[in-house]
């Protein structure tokens, strides 16, 4: 049986996500629920959770599918191809006439399938350290944070090429200490958030006008987050991210393809921006 995720499925999703090694919390269930409480799925057999699929719509015009997870048990089974389905035909519905994804490069035919074409890749590094002293953490934390002002939710749009405040601010107030901004006399030269998740801290969205300002974000960002392992999601069409990861540590993990289905959106500004949210945010 299929019908819409909700509240009560957080702890059966989060067990899937375990089960596939994810590093989202039950914060990011929630932000998917809140954003889009009839265009999140769960399938269900014999009263038990065995798989999801997310949506996410930035400002009308963009839909991000992501979290299509199916336990163990039961793949083989059509459970994760017909909740991708149904949230097609639920943004289809709503009239979005873009729709987008980070695939693994197993999962790109069965998203081909259904009319997904590839945009371009992109890819997760990784670093492992010792983690951060709390102490050192819990001092930084308490600097005084700005909250998100209007001229970076402006660039983010800029950047990513859709409108996801309400999810940037949600993310800003659940870890401020990892709101980080670079301007010269008052002018925006870049910025970053990141995510405490259930396994490492994740640095993202991420951009710069420049590689300065850029290793500069991340530096500040190595010095803020406390986890022995950091996440990065290098976005497909910056030329200098590659050398700034590497130069700290850094080591590619995985390819991300991303693909599209109706019209392919606003561009973006794909020189600037360093690092994606996640592939299941965009």
């Amino acid at each position: 049986m299929n019908r819409a995720l909700t509240r009560t499925d957080i702890p059966d999703a989060m067990r899937l996500k375990d089960e596939a090694g994810w590093n989202q919390t039950p914060q990011d269930w929630e932000r998917f629920i809140s954003a889009s409480p009839l265009g999140c799925f769960a399938a269900e057999k014999e009263g038990r959770l065995v798989g999801t699929t997310t949506t996410i719509t930035y400002g009308g015009s963009l839909a991000w599918i992501g979290m299509v997870l199916v336990d163990s048990r039961h793949r083989g089974e059509g459970i994760g191809t017909e909740l991708l389905d149904r949230a097609i035909a639920c943004l289809l519905s709503a009239g979005v006439p873009t729709m987008k994804l980070d695939a693994t490069p197993q999962g790109k035919p069965i998203y081909a399938k259904r009319g997904f074409l590839e945009e371009c890749r992109t890819e997760r590094w990784i670093l492992r350290r010792r983690a951060v002293e709390p102490g050192n953490a819990d001092r930084r934390a308490s600097d005084d944070v700005p909250i998100l002002p209007a001229d970076v939710l402006s660039l983010d749009r800029e950047s990513f090429g859709a409108d996801r405040s309400g999810l940037l601010l949600s993310l800003a107030a659940a870890a401020p200490e990892l709101v980080l901004l670079n301007r010269s006399r008052g002018d925006l030269r870049g910025y970053a958030l990141g995510r405490h998740g259930s396994t490492a801290d994740h640095l993202g969205p991420w951009a710069a006008s420049e590689p300065d300002v850029a290793g500069e974000l991340l530096d500040e960002f190595l010095l803020r987050a406390t986890r022995d392992i950091v996440y990065v999601d290098r976005a497909c069409g910056n030329p200098w991210v590659r050398a700034l990861l590497q130069a700290r540590g850094f080591e590619p993990s995985r390819p991300l393809i991303r693909m599209y289905r109706g019209t392919r959106g606003p561009p973006g500004r794909p020189g600037s921006l360093c690092a994606i949210l996640g592939p299941e945010f965009g």
